[in-house]
């Protein structure tokens, strides 16, 4: 099966790997394309000029970029993916962006006779180099029959939620539950440590019981140790709140947690804190 990939960041750039690893023919292209040659010298495979000339002939083409504008911006236009896409083909695109945008292309698709599906994933970057991401599908049931094998490279849940759209909407249900715990495990963390305790044994104890979640295991002890300078910048959750604010104000869903987090990510950009990983919320407890 012949495979192309547009978007080669924290994320695009491993999970491309597990494809090349698992022997696909893959073509990748990379807005800078130092990065999409870095890639090509440890995975093999060659690197295209624009989104078009990788799309061209693929059976399956993949992408993973920052938001609503960059995804139009691979895909739409003379040099855009979707004017080399041949009849039948398949085009997954793994980015968080609105709902709205992957059903504006699906039926963009459907007008040049291929399909789109939208399927974000989840597990951060740890996730992308692992293989283990979660993948959040929406679309026809026969073509993620054909991509779900492939996705399998790179992820140990992939499944079908529903229409085009739905994986963008599951995604949202994930960032507005990753959001509110992060937000409440930093004030546990904080509360432990004005109270003189051992918040690290706290965790270890705590996790053992209902108050145990992947933020708890992976982020606690390094919000503990002021530690935020990997993982999913502030800048990106942000990003995803907006998102999910604009798709409650559309269906009616009252979100009033995650409208109050969304400002204290917008309090963390204002001291500079954009690139630092999203449970850097800490730090407006601890900092005075």
């Amino acid at each position: 099966m012949k495979l192309a990939w547009i978007g080669l960041g924290v994320m695009g750039y491993p999970m491309a790997g597990h494809l090349a690893k698992a022997g696909h023919d893959l073509t990748v292209y990379n807005r800078t394309r130092a990065k999409a040659d870095q890639w090509v010298k440890e995975h093999g495979g060659r690197a295209a000029a624009t989104p078009r000339e990788a799309a061209a002939g693929a059976d399956v083409v993949f992408s993973c970029v920052g938001n609503d504008n960059d995804l139009r911006a691979v895909t739409l236009g003379n040099d855009g993916a979707f004017g080399g896409m041949k009849k039948g083909a398949l085009y997954v695109d793994h980015s968080t962006v609105s709902a709205n945008v992957a059903r504006e292309l699906a039926q963009l698709a459907q007008e040049k006779n291929f399909v789109f599906l939208d399927a974000p994933v989840s597990g951060g970057q740890a996730g992308a180099e692992k293989g283990i991401l979660t993948v959040m599908v929406g679309g026809p049931a026969d073509a993620f029959a054909v991509a779900q094998p492939v996705m399998a490279h790179f992820g140990r849940m992939v499944t079908l939620m529903g229409e085009v759209g739905s994986g963008q909407l599951t995604k949202m249900v994930n960032q507005i539950a990753i959001v509110g715990l992060v937000q409440t495990l930093a004030e546990g963390l904080n509360f432990a440590m004005r109270a003189g305790l051992d918040a690290k044994k706290v965790i270890d104890v705590i996790s053992k019981g209902a108050a145990q979640s992947w933020q708890m295991d992976n982020r606690g002890p390094t919000m503990v140790d002021d530690k935020f300078n990997f993982g999913f910048a502030t800048d990106w959750m942000r990003k995803d709140l907006h998102i999910c604010l604009d798709e409650a104000r559309r269906n009616g869903a009252l979100l009033p947690i995650t409208a109050i987090i969304e400002q204290y990510y917008g309090k963390l950009q204002e001291k500079g804190y954009g690139r630092m990983d999203s449970s850097a919320l800490m730090k407006l407890l601890t900092e005075k």
